[in-house]
């Protein structure tokens, strides 16, 4: 293989669909393609569950789509980066069979094991372990779920993964994570990147069940003859640890050195900082987690439903059917009719819960403000501007901190839609910037292995090279001045949604 020919593969385990990308050494992307995943199920108010057969499934499609797409022979594929959605527990039985549905990420069933475990360590220890308090998202609590409520599955577990750690199995054999992705198990010594024994032992979790550990720039394992089987790429292919789909997405758009800060809007939306030292919120509004950078950490904010927002309008109320364009262009036309603010109309995005910065699984989703002389158009207008209320919300709590943040890139379908692009640069009240290779957690996941493969020195490097600002967004004064009074009004809807949904008279915002 020469050196001109190195191409690296790079695959999202996402929540909707997985994405497999290849790109070449100058960081351009020959050839792409996505598996689609059924939709989660939710059995019960709150939870979320995948089936992780899906995800092989979609995996292989993707792989055999993206490389017939590129024109490239498994032969020039150097190393393969993985990536996904985080927090999901895969449990695995003796012989390596998946023992039920996975828990994923955005499922809020265990806010009492939350309390339990947060008693237990204490809430301050907890955090000086860990660097984060105990949520519902993260992996830990999903295991004393089923612990508690599951005895006979807890009885066969074996080992526990996560969402591309069992594809990763899946492709190799090996069991392994990276320490950005064990960041968010709650049970990571993140200042230290290793296993928190003490954290393990008051959990009750037997420590031989959890992979190994690895950077995420580190060959974890190589392709075996059954994962070459069924993707057709190479035997022996190496495969780096990776990152969960927040770093991964980060390092896909640069976001590597202290000042870069990108907003994301997927399904769920991330505000992501980059720092050279594990910087901590004491009240725990936010996540602090290892990079894919080797010495480097991350910090960042989570609006559960930011993407899920605009989806659930979409399934529910329909767009206004006129051509054949995207359904969400359809709902962007509407609402760009609209002025900035709405007319008054505030969305709290509260459908599954919120994270950041309430800590809140019981949070409810509203609209206010509603008047006769409302339309689609305000209500759509005001979902995409509620999301991104949700995200300044982190700012607010970086400018609490000292983190700096000196250019902000746009990620995901936030970072797609033109009008979204105007209503975040003014609601951050910031230039955005959108890069090039718009594809997110898996090009990253592809540039991480560019560095495992040796074809790039260090994560820096690889965004120095690849990573390129395509457009710039300035915010407009004056609706820049409009979105930090409609700001002002979002931060009172939580504290008074709190109190009328639970009769908490005088609750206050965390």
């Amino acid at each position: 293989m020469t050196a001109q020919s190195r191409t690296f593969l790079g695959i999202d385990v996402g929540t909707g669909g997985t994405r497999a990308v290849i790109v070449d050494d100058a960081g351009k992307v020959l050839g792409a393609a996505t598996g689609e995943h059924i939709a989660f199920a939710s059995p019960q108010t709150g939870w979320a569950e995948q089936d992780p057969a899906d995800w092989w499934k979609a995996c292989q499609l993707a792989v055999h789509e993206a490389l017939r797409i590129a024109g490239v022979s498994p032969e020039h594929i150097a190393c393969v980066g993985l990536t996904g959605q985080m927090h999901g527990a895969v449990l695995l039985d003796a012989n390596g069979a998946v023992i039920r549905p996975s828990i994923i990420w955005c499922d809020q069933r265990t806010e009492e094991e939350c309390r339990e475990l947060t008693e237990k360590i204490g809430a301050s220890r907890l955090i000086e372990l860990t660097s984060n308090p105990a949520l519902t998202n993260f992996t830990v609590t999903k295991l004393l779920w089923v612990r508690k409520h599951e005895p006979a599955n807890w009885k066969r577990i074996a080992s526990v993964l996560l969402p591309k750690d069992y594809i990763r199995f899946r492709l190799t054999g090996e069991k392994a994570i990276d320490v950005a992705e064990a960041s968010g198990t709650l049970m990571l010594d993140v200042a230290h990147r290793r296993w928190s024994q003490e954290v393990i032992e008051a959990a009750g979790v037997n420590p031989a069940w959890l992979p190994k550990l690895y950077e995420s720039i580190e060959v974890s394992g190589r392709i075996s003859a059954q994962g070459a089987k069924a993707t057709g790429l190479r035997e022996g292919t190496p495969v780096v640890g990776g990152a969960g789909d927040q770093a991964a997405g980060a390092v896909g758009m640069g976001i590597v050195r202290p000042g870069a800060v990108s907003a994301t809007i997927g399904t769920s939306g991330v505000v992501f900082a980059a720092t050279d030292r594990p910087a901590l919120d004491p009240k725990g509004r936010i996540h602090t987690f290892c990079h894919a950078i080797p010495g480097r950490w991350h910090v960042m904010g989570v609006t559960q439903a930011a993407g899920l927002s605009l989806r659930w309008f979409r399934d529910n109320f329909g767009t206004v059917t006129t051509d054949n364009r995207d359904p969400y262009d359809r709902l962007a036309d509407e609402a760009a009719k609209i002025p900035a603010g709405a007319d008054g109309v505030l969305w709290a995005p509260y459908l599954m819960g919120e994270r950041t910065p309430h800590l809140d699984p019981y949070a409810r989703g509203a609209l206010v403000g509603l008047a006769a002389n409302h339309g689609r158009g305000h209500i759509i207008r005001a979902i995409m501007e509620g999301v991104a209320f949700s995200l300044r919300d982190t700012f607010t709590i970086f400018e609490e901190m000292k983190v700096p943040v000196t250019n902000i890139r746009l990620g995901g379908g936030g970072a797609r839609s033109s009008l979204w692009r105007q209503i975040q640069a003014d609601v951050y009240s910031h230039a955005v910037e959108i890069v090039a290779a718009d594809e997110g957690a898996a090009y990253g996941s592809a540039l991480l292995a560019g560095v495992g493969a040796g074809t790039w020195a260090s994560v820096d490097e690889a965004c120095d090279v690849a990573v390129k600002v395509a457009t710039r967004v300035n915010p407009t004064p004056q609706d820049q001045a409009v979105m930090r009074r409609q700001y002002q009004a979002y931060q009172r809807l939580y504290p008074a949604l709190r109190s009328a949904l639970r009769g908490e008279a005088g609750a206050s915002a965390s």
